[in-house]
């Protein structure tokens, strides 16, 4: 067992070690502030490490409580490491999907943004993420499609109408019990549990885009005078 799952194993399991890949995966530095998503290239960083975050640690956290002590073991099983896999990455898509529909609602927020200037925007930085992934060999035969979904999720998006809540984020719960490697009745007994974890992961990212988000470098306009 090596790589990226015997890291999480550890994380999750030492707070040191934990803290260490927090930082790695958003990018920050304990004794600083986080940068500010002051361009579009920051923001799709943004887009992507956070997508990751919720993703990986939601769906390990998730099995990691279901199996207890026998955890580490899981992956020693490869049909099982499969399994994983796919759902990983399935689970990164909808946690994009809802990342991106949110930051667009954000940038609705400027007085002079349009649906077409934002929709346009967020679907750019999308295929750029999706682009420098491409297909990942353990992503399974449903990834094109779950990308081809993502797509028509943001094309198909009323922008005025994405609240600055919990709203946007409607697939990633959803997506953690349709594709965690457990057995289906234990998933409906976690049903509830699972999708409110999920929606508290994202509580301070909202809160920390909402912060740190410059519309008007974003969007390319220049701030209004004082």
């Amino acid at each position: 067992m090596t790589g990226e799952p015997k890291r999480l194993i550890d994380a999750l399991s030492n707070p040191s070690a934990l803290w260490g890949l927090l930082r790695e995966y958003l990018g920050i530095d304990r004794w600083r502030r986080q940068p500010p998503v002051d361009s579009r290239e920051a923001l799709k960083e943004f887009l992507d490490t956070r997508a990751s975050y919720v993703a990986q640690f939601s769906l390990y956290g998730y099995l990691r409580t279901r199996a207890g002590m026998r955890y580490p073991e899981l992956f020693d099983d490869d049909p099982f490491v499969k399994s994983i896999n796919i759902a990983k990455w399935q689970m990164w898509l909808a946690c994009l999907s809802d990342l991106a529909v949110y930051s667009g609602g954000l940038l609705m927020q400027h007085p002079r943004a349009t649906p077409e200037k934002v929709s346009a925007l967020i679907a750019q930085l999308v295929n750029q993420i999706l682009d420098d992934k491409g297909v990942p060999p353990d992503a399974g035969p449903d990834f094109v499609a779950s990308t081809g979904r993502l797509r028509a999720r943001l094309s198909g998006c009323n922008w005025r109408d994405i609240t600055d809540d919990e709203g946007p984020f409607t697939q990633s719960p959803a997506a953690l019990v349709r594709w965690a490697p457990i057995v289906e009745d234990l998933k409906q007994l976690d049903e509830e549990i699972v999708t409110n974890s999920v929606r508290f992961r994202w509580q301070k990212i909202r809160s920390d885009l909402r912060r740190l988000l410059d519309r008007d470098a974003v969007l390319g306009f220049e701030p209004e005078p004082a």
